[in-house]
């Protein structure tokens, strides 16, 4: 320890592993949440319920390019909540034309295994014009 205080803030020798250490730990468990998720819905059953939809909604994000501040790179992703009979909802990412062709209020057999979404068959409408 001695009269040099260097010893306690060495970049290289200390600093630069505990870093190093911190960043692969991070994304050892955000890549072993990743597999988990996957091989659970992997051995979830399919299901398919009764549903509508009660939700639509996007998420647009927008990038600059680093090169140029004249371009841009703009995605859009696409959620729609389910709810079924028994009130339980569920969100789920889907396509855009999913999203295009679904309507608040629509019902119809929600199909899905896990967390992942596996289609929505609807139900055709019975409009009456005596309302």
């Amino acid at each position: 320890m001695g009269s040099d205080p260097s010893w306690m803030f060495d970049f290289t020798g200390t600093v630069l592993p505990v870093f190093l250490v911190l960043v692969l730990g991070i994304i050892a468990v955000s890549a072993g949440k990743g597999l988990l998720q996957w091989s659970r819905n992997n051995n979830a059953p399919l299901q398919s319920i009764p549903a509508r939809i009660v939700s639509k909604r996007t998420e647009v994000r927008q990038q600059q390019s680093q090169e140029d501040n004249l371009s841009s790179r703009t995605s859009t992703t696409y959620y729609l909540t389910y709810e079924a009979e028994d009130g339980v909802r569920r969100e789920f990412k889907v396509d855009g034309q999913e999203y295009g062709l679904s309507a608040e209020g629509d019902r119809g057999l929600l199909t899905y295994q896990g967390t992942r979404y596996r289609g929505f068959q609807r139900r055709p409408h019975h409009y009456s014009t005596a309302e």
